[in-house]
């Protein structure tokens, strides 16, 4: 498709320009008439234009549209990193640590996504007022969020140093970055993936980051070849005045995010209510559905094993909770009045469903599902309609669980067991 737009005038409703960043990207007018930047994609790529449009961060950029060989961006000017090195020389102090946090802000919420960068380089960067705007991820088949955190390391060192094409573990050798910076990027660069830190702690740790100011005179960046021209991409334009990303913007995201939170508890109170009223049925539903956040979250088949792993290493944590909800609602009994055995071992499955949801230490699905909601998070109409079907399945959820009589179909046998087994304990807690 990129070798055939040149004569085009069009990509879809989208009327082309100019053709801008090194050919591979054109500036072109929306169908509103506002102006967008298309990026163009080798013939055959289909880009997860879902998944790029649920990254909601004012340090990645915005994506609007796309579809076979082109994703479609709000057009905003800005520079590259490696341009902005060569004119400033390299950074330090609040500077590199805004570069540095931005970064790894952005990798957490692509993450968060479901996606992962896997080209995280400085040309895949741009900087507006200081602040990093984080371009084209999602592009790589089956890339790992675990490769993107060396690609985080190596982005910083470039920053911190302008040393373009010079490897980070090099620059950690040497002696070039400062001594704050080192140790973070030392375990970025980690061998073993499962031993780097995720992006979220790279966030948290950079966010601490205490570094020395560069020199008042900044020498032109050293780069191995010249620095690329502007690239158009989407981002929420930082004020000036602090180089920091547009208040409007984060927080209206802030606004989508406390939405899809919303909605995801109320899936969860669903989850959990429905588990009660149907113990067998509710509980295998839940394995089945947060197994099937993991799976689509996962960067290609290559990401199914650990997704799965991840959810069957919850499962013995819901089954102990689900045995030890019913015992100590038994134990509680024999000073507080008998408690129905049947509705004791619903609550016990409704326990399990929960942990399998969103228990202390288990956060994948419940993030899962936020992902999902914050595109329809952004949209007031889309927000009222959710929130009223979900919160009316939810109250329903409650009132059913508190009011009917759990079925544990299709496994009766096992309905019958519980129920005597439950009789029997409440039974001895009496005669202690």
């Amino acid at each position: 498709m990129s070798g055939e737009t040149s004569h085009q005038e069009h990509i879809g409703p989208y009327r082309l320009l100019s053709r801008l960043g090194g050919g591979d990207v054109h500036r072109a007018a929306g169908p509103d008439g506002r102006d967008v930047a298309i990026r163009l994609l080798p013939a055959g790529v289909r880009p997860d234009v879902d998944r790029m449009r649920a990254v909601l961060s004012p340090y990645a950029v915005d994506v609007l549209d796309g579809g076979p060989g082109h994703v479609v961006s709000r057009f905003v000017p800005g520079r590259p990193l490696p341009e902005a090195v060569a004119e400033g020389g390299p950074m330090g102090g609040d500077e590199l640590r805004r570069m540095a946090l931005g970064l790894a802000k952005a990798l957490v919420a692509i993450h968060r996504a479901g996606l992962a960068h896997g080209a995280l380089v400085p040309d895949s960067v741009l900087v507006v007022d200081g602040a990093p705007v984080v371009v084209d991820f999602g592009l790589v088949p089956d890339a790992d969020p675990l490769d993107d955190i060396p690609g985080w390391a190596a982005t910083v060192t470039f920053a911190a140093t302008g040393r373009l094409g010079v490897p980070a573990a090099d620059a950690l050798a040497d002696g070039s970055l400062p001594d704050g910076l080192r140790p973070l990027v030392a375990a970025a660069l980690h061998p073993d993936p499962a031993a780097r830190p995720s992006a979220a702690e790279l966030a948290e740790a950079a966010a601490r980051l205490e570094l020395p100011a560069a020199p008042a005179a900044r020498p032109a960046a050293r780069t191995a070849r010249p620095a690329p021209p502007p690239r158009p991409e989407p981002a929420p334009a930082p004020p000036a005045s602090t180089g920091m990303p547009d208040f409007a913007a984060a927080h209206e995201l802030a606004v989508a995010q406390g939405w899809a939170r919303l909605l995801a508890a109320l899936v969860v109170v669903v989850a959990v209510g429905v588990t009660v009223m149907m113990p067998v049925t509710g509980l295998v539903l839940s394995l089945a559905a947060v197994a099937g956040l993991r799976l689509a979250a996962a960067p290609g088949p290559r990401g199914w094993p650990g997704a799965l792993g991840r959810t069957l290493v919850t499962v013995p944590y819901a089954a102990a909770v689900t045995v030890a909800v019913p015992a100590v609602l038994a134990a509680v009994s024999a000073v507080g009045g008998e408690i129905d055995s049947l509705m004791a071992c619903a609550f016990g499955a409704g326990a399990g469903a929960a942990v399998l949801w969103a228990a202390p230490g288990v956060r994948g699905p419940r993030r899962r599902l936020e992902a999902a909601f914050l595109a329809v998070a952004r949209v007031p109409r889309r927000i009222a309609a959710a929130v009223a079907v979900l919160g009316v399945l939810a109250l329903l959820a409650v009132v059913g669980a508190m009011s009917l009589t759990p079925s544990f179909a299709p496994m009766y046998g096992l309905q019958s067991t519980l129920e005597n087994s439950v009789d029997r304990l409440q039974a001895a807690f009496t005669r202690l």
